[in-house]
């Protein structure tokens, strides 16, 4: 799909349960602007508060996924406090780096050039298809700036120091075979078949029971932000609430009736 403004646009619309999230700026290469930069993040922040929206997929137009950042348009507001201006406080990180976090899980689904905000978005969704055919660089030490979408934390989680320095120092280009190997991805396609790929693992998210889905995403994220201990603490407290919900006792009727479970969410 094009777009005939220039400043490009973040696409939004729900299929069922899931809710899609579309760069596109193809002519430029997705790369994006200020005004996408707060589209995204109103983007993020409408798929949270939708409540018939389960998960989400989070794709590009035309070939590329991102370049990255439009430098130019997208310099002036970098530092000194001014990036707060392209996202509300009350609205979600679309790099789940600030709150208010979100609670309900995202499938990135990427291809050909994957810059730097790129790279940061799919590492800050929960699942990664990527087309055979990406380019990643995490190149901002080529342009006197530093990452700051997550890529120092999450190469590091993800890859290890010496993994994750080899790309963040250098701004070397890599392929998809390193970032599976490196864990930044975790499905590979052929060129084309990523976004339906996508959207059948994000079918088969939604098809879970929310509740628990949610509860996992956010047990999994305290472990990460403050250890094994942290996330051990919320096991009790976390599943009597799932217990005493609709969804527990269906999940039950389901196996016992060896049929699919039809959960509601509540």
């Amino acid at each position: 799909m094009k777009t005939a403004d220039p400043d490009g646009e973040i696409l939004t619309r729900r299929e069922g349960a899931i809710f899609l999230i579309g760069l596109n700026r193809p002519a430029k290469l997705n790369g994006f602007t200020p005004k996408m930069l707060k589209e995204l993040a109103a983007a993020y922040t409408a798929f949270e508060r939708d409540a018939e929206a389960r998960v989400a997929v989070l794709y590009a137009e035309g070939p590329h996924f991102t370049a990255g950042l439009d430098l130019p348009k997208v310099a002036p507001l970098m530092g000194g406090g001014k990036r707060n201006l392209l996202r509300a406080p009350d609205q979600i990180d679309p790099c789940n780096n600030l709150p208010p976090f979100r609670t309900k899980p995202v499938v990135a689904a990427v291809q050909g050039i994957t810059f730097t905000i790129g790279i940061e978005l799919m590492l800050a969704a929960d699942v990664v298809v990527a087309a055979s055919d990406c380019r990643f660089s995490q190149l901002e030490v080529k342009r006197g700036i530093m990452a700051t979408g997550g890529a120092t934390i999450r190469m590091v989680e993800r890859a290890g120091w010496g993994n994750a320095m080899r790309y963040l120092l250098t701004g070397d280009e890599f392929d998809v075979a390193t970032a599976l190997r490196l864990g930044f991805v975790q499905e590979v396609t052929a060129p084309g078949d990523q976004f339906n790929e996508a959207m059948k693992m994000a079918a088969r998210i939604a098809e879970q029971a929310p509740l628990a889905v949610s509860a996992t995403l956010g047990n999994a994220r305290q472990a990460v932000e403050n250890g094994p201990a942290a996330a051990v603490a919320e096991f009790e407290a976390t599943q009597a609430v799932l217990m005493a919900s609709e969804d527990i006792k269906e999940g039950v009727a389901s196996f016992v009736e060896k049929r699919a479970a039809r959960f509601k969410g509540r």
